[in-house]
């Protein structure tokens, strides 16, 4: 639907490992990642709206941030990192091989779609699986920015593992597929 406007830019991670290897334009990145972030930032105010009554109705303030970002069931920054790191990894890679590969017109996404439900379905335990830095910090920035009634903190302290790892996983991966293909 938007591949052929935008290359279906949603994930930042992607977006700055394809411009790392010289396949997407360092110039548009700055854009990109504007929009991705705003996007993210917009789908969480709508999940809002949808969700208050219910948001109201519940005091589990921790329920309430996972519906708007990702977090650790077991919180152990470096295991975390290294999950989405790889979950990133395995991410990217595909999507370059799948990229590569003589699909047909509409089966690509059809296959990264699953893809993405193979790795939530493998590594979403541990971290829930962001993958992509703007699903998860433009949700943490509504939550913590929006009236979400009786929330808690917005958990600061575990929102860099979501951003950083998914970026350095798709980096390495890109650089990893280039040298090997």
């Amino acid at each position: 639907m938007f591949g052929s406007i935008s290359g279906a830019h949603f994930n930042p991670a992607v977006t700055i490992a394809l411009a790392s290897i010289g396949s997407f334009d360092w110039a548009d990145v700055p854009m990109y990642l504007i929009a991705q972030f705003i996007g993210a930032f917009i789908g969480a105010a709508l999940v809002l709206v949808l969700y208050y009554d219910h948001f109201k109705s519940t005091d589990d303030k921790a329920t309430k941030l996972g519906v708007f970002c990702t977090g650790p069931a077991v919180r152990n920054l470096k295991l975390n990192f290294i999950t989405e790191f790889v979950g990133t990894f395995v991410l990217m890679f595909a999507i370059l091989g799948i990229g590569a590969s003589k699909l047909a017109d509409g089966i690509s996404p059809i296959a990264i779609g699953i893809l993405i439900w193979g790795i939530g379905l493998s590594l979403g335990g541990p971290t829930g699986y962001a993958i992509n830095p703007a699903r998860d910090l433009g949700p943490r920035l509504a939550h913590f920015l929006l009236p979400v009634p009786q929330k808690g903190d917005s958990d600061w302290g575990y929102a860099l593992i979501p951003v950083i790892a998914p970026i350095c996983g798709a980096i390495v991966a890109a650089f990893t597929y280039n040298m090997i293909f």
